[in-house]
């Protein structure tokens, strides 16, 4: 295999929020630029009704925040694996399958990446998480088959997949000077990823690595279960949520929820949706939250507050509070976040998370103090609780920072290139 030539192949790392491109080249960066210099596209498509196009990432951010007539969908891969997949949505006035929204999107890296490269490509490497889909083997299977579809219905005629904490394991390897035990703790938009694997400068250019992974292991959970939780906890009572019917019962909850939810905020614009909420304001008690959660859908606000609710999140990793701005809603109205409260939010999350580690060290039969290094990666691994609840595992470990974003793209270049060669 020559090193003198670039890779045959692309590695792509579809993400739940952002997603990455990665290309092997000597003497290069291996991830492509996407979009205005970056490296990651955020995984967003807004429909501009005005111009009756699409639009990607930043922009589509952009000319939703503008104020553009329109409709944003974020979170694009949690689609896979769940019910939606299977349907259609209603963009610019015609129904568009999911699959093909998909489509759309992965479609725009293969072109972003061609552009940039000067030349086609028809092999990929896809990253992929542990479990797309927990507890249920075949509805995983089936997540896996309808992205390898998606990918060669775009163009691609070789399609293979790599987990993406391996591929993430595979990057952090190509700088090390000694064998180590490494945890990768890949904390990305929609899942936790983990694998026990031993790596080492000699082994990095070893084709078959099946033995060097001791065990691999995840669960669903991810940023935007973080968001969800920060949500509901801090800026959904404002807006009715834990409020009470004139029965004592309390008021359902599907509103907020699917507000809370990235890729089911559109639901509660549907008119049926509204009517029924109409429907429920004369049988609660107050009807204070319930009048401003009507502001917000009037508005069609709902991508406003949770792109609000995110930035709360990032900033609550380096500050202890901050505070959102809703006199859009309601003059004077705001919602004070804490990491406190954000950490409370997420708890019963952060378990689970500590409980599929300790899976997969039991699985691999390894103790926590033999890891000799854990390596975080992903947009959510730099939120405190969730690192200390991690590390405070492993005792004798020490922690390392890769790419937050770009790690598992450069990880599946290099896997890309070992699967498929050089040109």
């Amino acid at each position: 295999m020559s090193d003198v030539s670039p890779a045959r192949a692309l590695g792509i790392d579809f993400g739940t929020s952002n997603s990455t491109v990665g290309w092997h080249r000597p003497g290069a960066e291996s991830l492509i630029a996407l979009e205005q210099g970056k490296i990651t596209l955020p995984s967003v498509v807004f429909f501009n009704i005005e111009e009756r196009r699409p639009v990607y990432g930043r922009l589509a951010l952009h000319e939703y925040l503008e104020g553009y007539e329109g409709r944003l969908m974020r979170s694009l891969k949690s689609l896979l694996g769940s019910k939606l997949i299977k349907h259609d949505t209603s963009v610019l006035g015609s129904a568009l399958p999911f699959k093909d929204l998909l489509g759309m999107f992965i479609g725009e890296l293969k072109k972003r990446a061609e552009t940039d490269a000067g030349r086609e490509f028809d092999q990929v490497v896809l990253g992929r998480p542990v479990f797309f889909v927990d507890d249920d083997p075949a509805a995983d299977q089936e997540a896996e088959d309808t992205l390898a579809d998606v990918a060669r219905k775009i163009g691609f005629k070789d399609v293979s997949f790599q987990y993406e904490p391996i591929a993430a394991a595979f990057d952090y390897e190509s700088g090390i000077d000694r064998e180590e035990l490494v945890l990768i703790v890949d904390i990305g938009g929609g899942t936790s990823d983990f694998t026990l694997i031993r790596l080492s400068p000699d082994r990095h250019l070893i084709d078959d690595r099946q033995s060097d992974i001791l065990a691999t292991g995840g669960v669903h959970i991810g940023g935007t279960d973080f968001d969800k939780q920060l949500s509901l906890q801090g800026v959904m009572p404002l807006f009715g949520y834990g409020s009470r019917m004139k029965s004592g019962a309390l008021m359902p909850t599907s509103y907020h929820l699917n507000l809370a939810t990235w890729h089911t905020i559109n639901a509660v614009y549907a008119q049926k949706s509204q009517l029924a909420l109409g429907n429920m304001r004369y049988d609660i008690e107050d009807a204070l939250g319930i009048d401003r959660l009507f502001k917000l859908i009037e508005q069609r606000a709902g991508h406003w507050l949770a792109m609000e609710v995110e930035a709360s999140k990032i900033e609550l990793t380096d500050q202890q509070s901050r505070q959102i701005d809703l006199r859009r809603v309601e003059p004077e109205l705001t919602a004070e976040l804490t990491r406190v409260l954000f950490e409370e939010a997420i708890g019963s999350l952060l378990e689970r998370v500590r409980g599929s580690v300790s899976e997969l060290l039991n699985k691999a039969g390894v103790s926590e103090s033999q890891v000799d290094t854990v390596f975080f990666t992903g947009g959510s691994s730099g939120i405190p609780a969730l690192r200390n609840s991690v590390a405070a595992m492993l005792p004798n470990a020490r922690h390392v920072e890769g790419n937050i974003f770009g790690s598992i793209g450069s990880g599946l270049a290099i896997e890309a290139r070992k699967r498929y060669g050089t040109v």
